[in-house]
């Protein structure tokens, strides 16, 4: 008779290694733990993003050349008309807080959602044309000498939203011509296209106008938040609404889209709607904020790296927080804009790229 061997058999080892294996494992975070979780990042992250920029708000307005305190501003024994303090405040550097509470939120959040639908962290709100096309209108309103307002509403605004629409339809047209879905490698490729094609027309268009001409057209390129009153706000204000009830229905969508179209589909995302939805939405706020101020450069790719260093990748936290950022930031750039060189006021768009540029090389260095 064989004897029985007391070595263990490859089925009694296989049990062990899947028990070891599991022992190992990190303990499985409850669905309501995963909330709370949730919950109190967004709660940290609005509290503070969202108390910069409100202080940005309140702060600015009372900062530039010339001093003023609330105490005048609010003085209601002095006429309007007579109350200096009041009519800085409220003509002069209110209008311009505010624009630059919308033109920073909306470009940072359109950064975001570009580099999600895009799965490229070098997108930006300028990617896909629609601001050169903005740049365009423009360009065609002051060369041309069109009327200075249409319906108390400066041209030049309405100019630049118009265009910015007109190469969004042209960009996403492409995109969709010969696909049953949204190609957002054709999307990309278009719109870097007709960003060149319509800065060449920009360039032309410099070169046979005026001295006079010129230089504003080149002021505006700079980027500036001197909007002269509270009607070009509140002409951007509704299309800024709609991006922004748009941007409210992405965040969990463009978790899922990051991972790929197939793995987001598998999950039960439809991922042609959401792509229409993020870049229509992203459009809208790109096309509305550069009608307000100017292509403004570096919001739209460094907040969002900024805020994903800081508070992770989830979009559900990324989107807000970069809103919120991107608000004081340049508001902020505003203030410096107008205090750096005083009584002179540089141009908005400067100080972002100044900033913004070192800034973000070195977030490459540390990040690698």
């Amino acid at each position: 008779m064989g004897t029985m061997s007391n070595e263990p058999t490859g089925s009694t080892k296989r049990p062990s290694r899947r028990l070891s294996a599991s022992a190992n494992k990190a303990p499985l975070v409850p669905p309501a733990d995963r909330r709370w979780s949730l919950r109190r990042r967004l709660t940290i992250a609005l509290g503070g993003f969202g108390g910069l920029a409100i202080a940005t708000l309140v702060v600015a307005p009372l900062v530039g050349p010339t001093p003023i305190t609330l105490a005048r501003v609010f003085d209601t024994s002095v006429p309007f008309t007579e109350n200096v303090d009041a009519q800085i405040f409220f003509i002069a550097r209110l209008p311009r807080a505010l624009a630059g509470i919308l033109v920073g939120a909306s470009l940072a959040v359109a950064g975001v959602v570009f580099q999600a639908l895009l799965r490229n962290p070098l997108a930006t709100p300028f990617t896909l044309g629609v601001s050169a096309g903005a740049s365009l209108g423009a360009m065609l309103v002051i060369t041309l000498g069109l009327p200075v307002a249409l319906g108390g509403i400066p041209a030049v605004p309405i100019a630049s939203l118009l265009g910015s629409l007109g190469a969004a339809s042209v960009v996403y047209t492409m995109a969709t011509l010969r696909h049953r879905g949204l190609s957002t490698t054709v999307l990309l490729l278009a719109g870097v296209t007709l960003n060149s094609f319509f800065s060449a027309i920009i360039m032309f268009v410099q070169y046979s106008s005026d001295f006079a001409q010129t230089f504003q057209t080149v002021r505006w390129l700079m980027g500036n938040l001197d909007v002269g009153g509270f009607q070009p706000i509140f002409a951007a204000l509704p299309l800024l609404a709609i991006a922004f009830v748009m941007f409210g229905t992405l965040p969990r969508a463009l978790n899922l889209l990051t991972l790929g179209n197939d793995s987001a589909a598998a999950r039960g995302v439809d991922v042609l709607r959401v792509q229409r939805v993020a870049f229509l939405s992203a459009s809208l706020a790109t096309g509305a904020a550069v009608s307000l101020s100017g292509p403004i450069g570096f919001i739209g790719i460094v907040i969002p790296h900024l805020i994903r260093l800081v508070v992770g990748a989830d979009h559900r936290i990324v989107m807000p927080a970069s809103a919120c950022l991107g608000a004081a930031f340049l508001v902020a750039c505003d203030v410096a804009a107008r205090s750096v060189m005083a009584p002179l006021e540089l141009p908005v768009g400067v100080i972002t790229a100044l900033t913004g540029g070192p800034f973000f090389l070195w977030l490459l260095v540390r990040r690698r």
